[in-house]
């Protein structure tokens, strides 16, 4: 919902890649955020190795997000 997430890519032995990104290289939650998503797709039992790759091209912007995240963020 906030755009974060760029790409998923699962391969035939359901390797999973996601590229990803913060709302900035300075992101209070740039240590956490990443290892947290690759530990949540991890946990899921038909997944067998998740890499989280950062990226900052493009960069974040809020018109990335979803009007629903939007909205509850009271940006509409």
């Amino acid at each position: 919902e906030l755009g974060l997430i760029y790409d998923v890519m699962i391969n035939e032995d359901n390797d999973v890649k996601i590229v990803m990104t913060l709302t900035s290289p300075n992101c209070p939650v740039a240590e956490t955020l990443p290892q947290e998503v690759e530990e949540k797709v991890k946990s899921i039992d038909t997944v067998k190795s998740c890499e989280v790759e950062i990226t900052f091209d493009p960069p974040w912007s809020k018109d990335l997000m979803s009007e629903e995240a939007k909205l509850e963020l009271g940006m509409l």
